[in-house]
């Protein structure tokens, strides 16, 4: 059985030993493409741009590792993480702004009845057990105390008196002035 003199080799030892590097790196070059190909599926969302990743990598050793310096930084999974955690934290920036003062915008808790920094008040207290009211609630949620019209903030009490009242009624009557006929009988006397 003839034996092939790679390198013009003869001897069966040293043949088999280049043999053996040979197959080595044939399977090693096969084993970065095929890691190329499932790096790229993992890194690029586009399938296209992931064959040409693939095909690349065909050029022995060099394809690979000119892949690895232009593949991007992070996985689509990573990406996708980043993207929840920055939807997250846009949400938690979203909820802090319903807890601030409607007057001067600095952060409030939702049991202050006053703002801390404007002391302009935010909330009415209620009668029965002295939490803070919304001004939409009906009954206490805490104590189950009926809210009465003094837990409204007084712009909301005039603006539903407004609604209440018929156009013409909201201006101030103002003096009537005596009768025609008293007038004349005061100036003549």
């Amino acid at each position: 059985m003839p034996t092939l003199a790679i390198f013009g080799i003869t001897n069966d030892a040293l043949n088999l030993a280049v043999n053996l590097l040979l197959l080595f790196l044939v399977v090693f070059w096969i084993a970065l493409i095929y890691w190329t190909f499932t790096d790229a599926r993992r890194r690029i969302s586009d399938p296209m741009l992931v064959g040409c990743a693939t095909a690349a990598s065909l050029f022995p050793f060099i394809g690979t590792v000119v892949y690895m310096i232009v593949r991007p930084p992070e996985f689509l999974e990573d990406v996708r993480e980043r993207e929840l955690e920055i939807a997250a934290a846009e949400a938690r920036l979203a909820s802090m702004e319903h807890h601030a003062c409607p007057h001067c915008f600095n952060e409030v808790e939702k049991s202050y009845l006053r703002c801390p920094s404007c002391h302009k008040r935010l909330k009415e207290p209620c009668k029965t057990c002295g939490k803070p009211l919304d001004p939409r609630w009906s009954i206490c949620p805490y104590c189950e105390a009926e809210v009465g019209r003094s837990a409204q903030p007084a712009r909301q009490r005039r603006e539903s008196r407004r609604e209440r009242a018929p156009s013409g009624a909201t201006q101030m009557p103002a003096r009537e002035a005596p009768p025609r006929a008293a007038r004349t009988n005061e100036g003549e006397a």
